[in-house]
């Protein structure tokens, strides 16, 4: 009796330790061996992909449907160096995307925009993720029926482009609008911290810290204007710098969208220590009333000037 008790241990044993391991990737209770297997399961409906923790050397291309990406761990799922298209770790043109809990690290591609996402078509919510060390974080095209919404995440740094051209933490295209609330942007490495060509735009609450910034420019490019809001926000301009005029513009490559009653209010804006540079906090290129105050500005900081 006693060796078979011992034989049935050891039997259940081995099929334990012969169980197949967790799936990576889940939809429902299916499990998938890639993330792009997982997308194309959803295909043109909707559904959540959870993510295990860990370190992925893999892309996918979303074209159709409403897919969320959400780590199982926010912060422990990471993706890196690998991209689909030559474009970003998740090629997005379904209808939506929602991206939770992610870490997207070192993307470079040729051209020069290698990013963790890359949004082609329909909206886009990005919460508690990451974006390091890569040419760029988040890139769109143009989709002004659509909008980009980015929430509690890092973009550290990004802007290294190695044409010379110049990437940015987040582009924007011809969007229908962008909000960027309680984000934090530091050590860039070239390029604006954001860049947008949306019509609206709501800049929140977030930091943005160039005290280690290498040959950085603007903090927020609105290259053709917008309306809306850029509120309770935190700059610090530092000393290394490719453009060290302005801090926020306002249609500096042609006033394409309507700025009138753009309301830049509430902001703390300092220079780093060791910062000779005199800033305008607001360059305006639009032609418009841009609407400013109760900013906090600190030494050296001209809180606007009209620009031609």
């Amino acid at each position: 009796m006693r060796r078979l008790a011992a034989l049935i241990l050891s039997l259940a044993a081995g099929a334990a330790v012969a169980q197949p391991p967790a799936p990576r990737f889940r939809v429902g209770d299916r499990g998938f061996a890639s993330l792009q297997e997982a997308v194309a399961a959803i295909g043109a409906g909707e559904g959540t992909i959870h993510i295990a923790p860990g370190t992925y050397r893999e892309c996918a291309v979303q074209d159709a449907g409403r897919v969320a990406y959400v780590a199982d761990t926010p912060g422990k799922t990471v993706f890196t160096r690998v991209t689909c298209e030559d474009k970003a770790a998740l090629v997005l043109r379904g209808q939506a995307a929602r991206v939770d809990g992610i870490v997207f690290s070192h993307f470079e591609v040729g051209d020069g925009n290698g990013a963790g996402i890359r949004i082609e078509t329909g909206n886009l919510t990005v919460t508690r993720s990451m974006f390091l060390d890569s040419q760029s974080g988040i890139l769109s095209a143009e989709d002004p029926s659509s909008t980009i919404s980015v929430d509690h995440s890092t973009f550290a740094g990004l802007g290294n482009d190695p044409t010379g051209n110049g990437a940015h933490a987040i582009y924007v295209g011809n969007y229908g609008a962008l909000r960027v609330t309680a984000c934090r942007f530091e050590r860039g490495t070239g390029g604006h911290y954001v860049k947008s060509r949306a019509p609206r735009i709501e800049v929140a609450g977030n930091s943005f810290d160039d005290t280690r910034g290498h040959m950085t420019n603007y903090m927020i490019d609105l290259s053709n204007g917008a309306r809306g809001r850029i509120t309770d926000n935190m700059f610090v301009m530092g000393k290394d710098k490719d453009n060290h005029s302005v801090m926020i513009s306002v249609a500096p490559e042609g006033a394409r969208n309507d700025s009138t009653g753009l309301v830049i209010e509430r902001n703390r804006a300092t220079l780093a220590p060791g910062v000779s540079w005199r800033p305008v906090f607001v360059g305006n290129w639009s032609g418009e009333t841009v609407v400013l105050r109760d900013n906090a500005l600190g030494e050296g900081i001209t809180p606007t000037a009209r620009k031609w």
